[in-house]
């Protein structure tokens, strides 16, 4: 008699497994959760698994790991399966899925990872209240819940946040600040964020030096917006805490050097330093 109870405990224990399995393929098969591309212009190109290809419109993001790369002289926009909003997507940039779900209650999460480079997003406010979306970087996370803001990130992971309405949360080494409406702050991998400060969204360069340094070899320092990104002869370089570079390049013929600040919204100025 025991063991028939056992066998029809393991019995009902496995199709009640069995049950919750197909349930959530189900609820997964419904939800359909996905970032797909509305534009582009140059060269995008989408990751799933091991495998690439050229994006195309109406290519669509659909799962953990899945990403957009963005390369040089290029862009995109993805748009949210909701219809909450958009994400613009900068050159020289590569964004990540993370995470796609549903809560029990119908909210929808999504976690999206920028390694380097430069979005901004125009979300309308969530009208589920257990609904969010992160951006996350190596410096910290960005959370919102409907807003404009922009994040740019150097190669060293050091974050720029900037909010055009609305607010944004930015979390790091367990503290948080809120961005709002007007305001930006820098964000340092393994520090706090910044106390935020009046939006700029200035793309000036200060040229500190400029000379021949010999050995065919140039000297270039500046100063730009600690929150913006510079990008020299197509190389994305890391600033310090202030904003200043200092770097040795090599002389081209005709002894100009390409220069590109963007700033967290997206803002761009190109510059061309000659070299005496």
């Amino acid at each position: 008699m025991k063991r028939y109870l056992l066998l029809l405990s393991l019995f009902l224990v496995g199709l009640l497994t069995i049950g919750q399995v197909l349930a959530q393929d189900k609820l997964q098969v419904k939800i359909n959760r996905y970032l797909q591309v509305r534009n582009l212009a140059g060269t995008v190109t989408y990751q799933h698994q091991q495998s690439s290809q050229p994006a195309r419109v109406g290519t669509k993001l659909e799962n953990v790991g899945d990403s957009i790369s963005v390369g040089k002289n290029s862009s995109t926009m993805l748009s949210l399966d909701t219809g909450i909003g958009f994400v613009q997507v900068a050159e020289n940039t590569k964004l990540q899925i993370q995470k796609l779900q549903a809560t029990g209650s119908g909210g929808r999460i999504t976690h999206l990872q920028v390694t380097g480079g430069q979005v901004k997003l125009k979300l309308r406010p969530f009208t589920h209240q257990d609904s969010r979306l992160q951006i996350e970087t190596p410096a910290g996370i960005t959370g919102v819940r409907g807003t404009e803001f922009g994040v740019s990130v150097q190669p060293s992971g050091k974050t720029g946040v900037a909010t055009i309405t609305g607010s944004v949360a930015t979390s790091a080494q367990g503290q948080t600040v809120y961005v709002n409406k007007g305001f930006q702050s820098l964000v340092i991998p393994g520090e706090p964020p910044s106390p935020p400060m009046p939006l700029r969204n200035d793309t000036r360069l200060d040229v500190r030096y400029l000379v021949d340094q010999g050995n065919q070899q140039g000297r270039i320092a500046g100063k730009i917006d600690p929150v913006n990104l510079v990008i020299l002869e197509n190389q994305p370089l890391t600033t310090d805490k202030n904003g200043i570079f200092d770097i040795l390049v090599p002389l081209p013929a005709n002894r100009r050097i390409a220069v590109t600040v963007t700033t967290p919204l997206g803002k761009k100025q190109d510059y061309e330093l000659a070299i005496p």
